[in-house]
């Protein structure tokens, strides 16, 4: 060792200069590198504004099409989509190609028509469509007025409506109702518990649209975990009651009105908190909640909804609420039945990777099925 030192003792000056130059050079070459100006590429990247991101997968891992659902469907929230006896037609073909056996057809005043004319649109397939009407706020605040309310809804049971709704109140009131709007009367409201108790009478289930989901709540900011659609759809709570306020209408209406079954839209736009919307369940036997158009916020945490759907199977009912395209359920059916991760869906509008829940067998049966049979009273 001492030997073999001394015999390159000459050369080791020479070769640690050598050494230093090297790491000198590269050390420029770095600072060249990172002084470089961007490339085409990498500036079009700070172009890319976050409401526009849709990546491409680039993962080389299972892709599942669900063609099908693995048992026949009962749709508990959808609209008036079609605007014509041919659409309906085509529809009805959609249906079929995916396993829907029927759709419940919810009334709201945005879909633009009266109940009548959607009962007279439908009339020819009431084998494959379930109606479900509004409450009539007219004249709300007399006795006269109320009266004709609850007479309108018995007329409407009796032409078919099988439930009301979609009710909807993101903080002013039921803003879906028709003909009148039902501006500052929230679903607790003493004034429509007579309503809500008629509902119970007439074994009408209340579907109900509460609040939004908590992204649109939050500060509009580089914090916000939804920021993307929260953006978009942000709820401005200035003069009207805010997320949990609403949740205590809902809640209040609930324990109030035990022998009427109210259905929570879209997992009560609590799927960011599952232990709190189980508790709740829990809470009220008379409590059901429906997956319409919130299989993106479920299925961005799919081993804690997993858990939630089979521990809740008994009181979850499957709704689309998001047109009549047959993409649109094959989506729906990828998330609920496989293992797939990792995959957009713009057709969803959502911006953030989606992955499935693999549900057992005996949970999708009552999903997809069973639940809602119960609930409509249709077990012979």
């Amino acid at each position: 060792m001492c030997t073999y030192a001394k015999a390159v003792g000459g050369t080791n000056t020479q070769h640690n200069m050598k050494k230093q130059f090297i790491l000198l050079v590269s050390a420029l070459f770095v600072m060249a590198a990172c002084n470089t100006p961007k490339t085409d590429q990498a500036s079009n990247a700070d172009k890319v504004l976050v409401k526009d991101y849709f990546p491409t997968v680039v993962n080389n891992i299972p892709v599942t099409n669900v063609e099908k659902a693995k048992f026949p469907i009962i749709d508990m929230h959808s609209h008036d989509y079609a605007e014509s006896a041919e659409d309906i037609k085509e529809w009805i073909n959609v249906m079929d190609s995916v396993g829907v056996l029927h759709t419940a057809i919810m009334h709201c005043s945005w879909i633009g028509r009266p109940f009548e004319e959607v009962v007279e649109a439908y009339a020819p397939y009431k084998d494959r469509f379930r109606l479900w009407c509004c409450f009539d706020y007219t004249d709300i605040d007399t006795p006269e007025g109320l009266a004709k309310s609850i007479e309108t809804l018995e007329r409407y049971h009796q032409m078919g409506a099988v439930g009301v709704g979609e009710l909807g109140d993101k903080g002013e009131g039921d803003l879906y109702a028709r003909p009148v709007e039902g501006k500052d009367i929230h679903i607790d409201d003493p004034r429509i518990k007579p309503l809500i108790e008629k509902c119970g009478e007439l074994k009408m289930p209340i579907s109900i649209h509460i609040a939004e989901p908590i992204w649109m709540y939050l500060p509009m900011d580089e914090t916000n975990d939804g920021l993307p659609n929260g953006a978009a759809w942000h709820v401005d709570t200035t003069n009207c009651l805010g997320y949990n306020g609403l949740m205590t209408t809902f809640e209040n209406a609930v324990r109030e009105n035990p022998n009427t079954i109210f259905i929570a839209c879209h997992y009560l736009n609590m799927s960011h908190d599952w232990a709190r919307l189980g508790a709740m369940l829990d809470k009220y036997p008379n409590m059901y909640v429906d997956i319409a158009a919130r299989v993106a916020e479920a299925a961005h945490t799919p081993r804690a909804t997993r858990e939630f759907l089979i521990k809740y199977q008994d009181r979850v009912l499957f709704g689309t609420d998001n047109g009549m395209e047959p993409k649109m359920y094959r989506t729906i059916f990828r998330v609920l039945e496989t293992n797939d991760e990792h995959f957009y869906c713009e057709d969803l509008y959502y911006h953030w990777a989606l992955s499935g829940f693999n549900l057992p067998d005996e949970v999708l049966q009552k999903i997809y099925h069973d639940n809602a049979e119960r609930i409509l009273n249709e077990y012979k």
